[in-house]
């Protein structure tokens, strides 16, 4: 989907906007061109350990567009963590994470999910919840321990993907510096 010219930059650009929003100083320019995507996360991580993750499901604004965005919102508005500061910047590990489509499942057929392949979405109502491809990798999570973990992202209870939950999956290009 991305070539790696294009891989640095988005990486780039997440980095300066997150050094550009905590410094106060002007957004970062970017000129190269890069593909539509359905969404875009951009996680912080300090020492190993989430530091911010924001994103979107829609990129109206372009994909080089949301980036920025997001990478401003995750070192300033993830409600987890207090803003980054500029004494922690040369300490960031900065992930952009490209979605591709959301894709309706049937979340009681395991094969549809394949962990370190799909991020998953949770809806009901006015909740939603997604998590990434990577997370369950990370957190060594089976098919169902993801599927609860997404619903209670979503602020439902765990087995709300049997009760009607909306489950949808995705696929996600990650790439970090």
């Amino acid at each position: 989907m991305l070539t790696d010219a294009q891989k640095h930059a988005l990486v780039d650009l997440a980095r300066r906007s997150v050094v550009a929003t905590v410094t106060g100083s002007a957004a970062p320019a970017f000129s190269v061109v890069v593909p539509e995507a359905s969404g875009v996360f951009v996680t912080l991580k300090r020492g190993g350990e989430l530091r911010g993750c924001l994103g979107t499901l829609r990129c109206d604004r372009g994909l080089a567009g949301e980036v920025m965005r997001c990478a401003a919102d995750a070192a300033t508005q993830d409600p987890r963590f207090p803003p980054v500061s500029a004494d922690e910047l040369l300490d960031l590990a900065v992930e952009v994470s490209v979605l591709g489509p959301l894709e309706a499942i049937d979340p009681r057929d395991r094969d549809v999910i394949v962990i370190g392949r799909h991020g998953l979405v949770a809806e009901r109502g006015p909740h939603r919840g997604l998590l990434l491809p990577q997370v369950a990798t990370e957190w060594g999570w089976n098919a169902e321990q993801f599927l609860r973990q997404t619903c209670v992202k979503a602020g439902l209870e765990p087995d709300a993907w049997q009760r009607g939950a909306r489950i949808s999956r995705f696929e996600a290009e990650v790439i970090g510096d």
